[in-house]
């Protein structure tokens, strides 16, 4: 028998070099940090803390937009002034700007697959001014979706004005996030010349548009002025500020009233489509609207779509509320279901997770062909179930945080926005229905890894393939912000998030702002967990090796096969037929062991044990059931 006092003696020796071990193991988990990521340290505009550092900067604009929009032609033709700031601390000799519909241009390299008769000749530039001095369109450097010209230096602290005349023709059929959707209704993204962004980490943004990767751009503030013909209603990025010149008297009162319930009203119904009663009787209409520091603008119209909206306060603490639209085709039946959806996840977004109040005026949900989230504007394709209209409205709203308030650049590092877009859906989604089990790309995540095609995480998205493209963008990085949300628990882990948004809302954050931000925020080194989930390579599987009897009931032997920290999770049988469920956190694997002894304490006799739930994907599920011989 072992006294009492060398029991606490060993106990406290058996803590002592657990807190060595875990220490040891941190210490070794330092994250590699990329030479542009150490310089940014460096120059101080980033900091280890994960905050924006001393000297951080970045650059802004603001856009005057004038669109003349024929749905009938396609052809957008416009004037955009944009004046570009230069918070940078070096003097600019070049501006590069983006021309995104160049993607439909003939002969430009791209990744998606267009139909031919949607190849055009690309945006025109008719005409550009710089500070008001007329330039010769000849001397603009336009190479595929980026263009460039020089322009007298432009020194810290000043700004630039350009007027650019531009045209093009919307595609038609290739809907590829924006174009025609039918006969009276187009969504329009990326439709003007824009500045690209210039950043601490990497200068010029000048990798191209493929039409695969997404979009990084400036925070800005945009008046934007769109006329469209009779009978056609525009949604867009922004505050509508003439409703009343543009709307019918009724129309408009009913926006009003919507904007102030939760009741939802009919904006535009059946009766008014009839009688053609949306818009003003003006052969033309101008709608205008007005929106700041965000970082696109995108529009819709349609001369044929119901229109629904209601509101709510998703800030009581200054009761600022937030219009939710649903825009759509009355031949869509899924769509009369979309508004509550988009309602429930505003709310639940609000207060539940990310529990953040929505930081914008309104979000529209518009009826298109794609699967694409934009700032205030959603294009969504009308689905054949409800499963899929719920979770397709949810995780593309859920976007607002991540890319837009969050500024990410989702170019290199879809992860940082597709990720929580995922875990969005995987949250909210049995919040609007509780009978929903949403294990989206579980199953891929586990059978790809370990393939030729799986790779880091951090891996820069234009260098993803195959298989990697989908699962390290969406659930592998989802995964990984879940499994941190179950180790620290709700309540740490919303300080840690929040931490994260409070530093970087309306910024740039890049991928170690983000693992130091939560580290930070949550008071815990999470290093020896981001690095081997997010950094390294790996199988993921995990397996039963052994259920054996103990004094106080059995120990399952569960064997991690992988490098990747993974939850456990047990459905353990007993003789009489009744089952218990067990569940430990990432924490088990924070020392680096391969094996976990998980207790199960009961006088119950175990005749199965099963290891593996929803949100934890196995590459192997032959080696997760153990039948105990008793």
């Amino acid at each position: 028998m072992i006294s009492q006092k060398i029991r606490q003696t060993y106990f406290t020796l058996a803590v002592a070099l657990t807190v060595f071990s875990a220490s040891f193991e941190n210490a070794k988990a330092q994250l590699p940090i990329d030479p542009i990521f150490q310089k940014a340290y460096q120059n101080g505009t980033r900091d280890k803390s994960g905050a924006p550092g001393k000297k951080y900067w970045q650059n802004s604009a603001n856009y005057n937009i004038n669109i003349d929009f024929n749905p009938e032609t396609r052809l957008i033709k416009g004037l955009v002034d944009i004046t570009y700031f230069n918070n940078s601390p070096t003097a600019l000799e070049e501006i590069w700007f983006k021309l995104y519909p160049n993607l439909y241009k003939k002969g430009v390299p791209r990744k998606s697959k267009l139909n031919a008769r949607d190849l055009g000749e690309g945006v025109k530039i008719s005409s550009i001014l710089v500070d008001g001095k007329a330039k010769d369109t000849s001397s603009l450097i336009i190479d595929g979706t980026n263009m460039h010209t020089d322009i007298p230096a432009l020194a810290s602290g000043k700004s630039v004005n350009f007027k650019i005349a531009f045209s093009y023709t919307l595609n038609k059929g290739s809907h590829q996030r924006t174009g025609q959707v039918d006969d009276g209704a187009h969504f329009v993204a990326y439709f003007f010349p824009r500045v690209a962004v210039y950043d601490d980490v990497d200068g010029w943004n000048k990798i191209p548009y493929s039409g695969a990767e997404e979009f990084y751009n400036d925070f800005s503030n945009f008046k934007v002025a769109i006329t469209v013909p009779k009978n056609h209603a525009v949604w867009a990025t922004g505050d509508l500020t003439n409703a009343s010149a543009v709307f019918t008297k009724t129309v408009a009162d009913k926006l009003a009233k919507a904007e102030q319930t939760e009741n939802t009203i009919n904006v535009i119904d059946s009766l008014d489509l009839a009688q053609n009663k949306v818009t003003a009787p003006n052969a033309f209409n101008t709608f205008k609207f007005d929106a700041k520091n965000v970082v696109d603008f995108a529009f819709a119209t349609s001369n044929h779509y119901l229109w629904k909206s209601n509101s709510l306060v998703v800030d009581p603490k200054t009761k600022r509320r937030t219009r939710i639209d649903a825009v759509f085709n009355a031949k869509h039946k899924d769509y009369y279901e979309v508004i509550d959806f988009a309602h429930k996840t505003v709310h639940a977004m609000s207060y539940k997770f990310p529990k953040w109040p929505f930081p914008y005026n309104h979000i529209t949900v518009f009826d298109g062909l794609d699967q694409m989230e934009y700032p205030m504007m959603v294009n969504d394709n009308p689905t054949e179930n409800r499963f899929d209209a719920i979770t397709l409205t949810d995780h593309e709203i859920f976007h607002t945080m991540f890319p837009f308030y969050m500024g990410i650049n989702e170019t290199k590092y879809g992860w940082m926005d597709e990720g929580w877009a995922t875990i969005g859906e995987w949250l909210i989604s049995p919040m609007i229905d509780t009978t929903i089990v949403d294990d989206y790309g579980i199953l891929p995540t586990g059978s790809s890894s370990g393939n030729k095609d799986d790779s880091p995480i951090v891996t820069v998205t234009t260098e993803l393939k195959g298989s990697g493209t989908f699962t390290n963008s969406y659930p592998k990085p989802a995964l990984g912000y879940l499994f941190v949300k179950d180790y620290l628990g709700d309540e740490l882990f919303t300080k840690a998030l929040h931490h994260y948004i409070k530093n970087w809302n309306g910024k740039h954050p890049m991928p170690h702002d983000f693992f130091n931000s939560m580290n930070t925020g949550a008071g815990k080194n999470l290093d020896w967990f981001w690095k081997r989930w997010f950094f390294e390579e790996g199988v993921i599987d995990m397996a039963i090796k052994n259920v054996a009897k103990t004094d106080a009931g059995y120990a399952v032997v569960v064997e991690n096969k992988s490098n990747k920290p993974l939850p456990v999770d047990l459905t353990v049988t007993f003789s009489d037929k009744t089952t218990a469920q067990l569940h430990h956190t990432i924490g088990v694997w924070e020392t680096g062991n391969s094996t976990f002894n998980a207790p199960v304490s009961t006088t119950k006799t175990i005749t199965k044990v099963v290891l593996g739930s929803t949100h934890v994907p196995d590459k192997n599920r032959s080696d997760n059931t153990f039948n105990v011989k008793n």
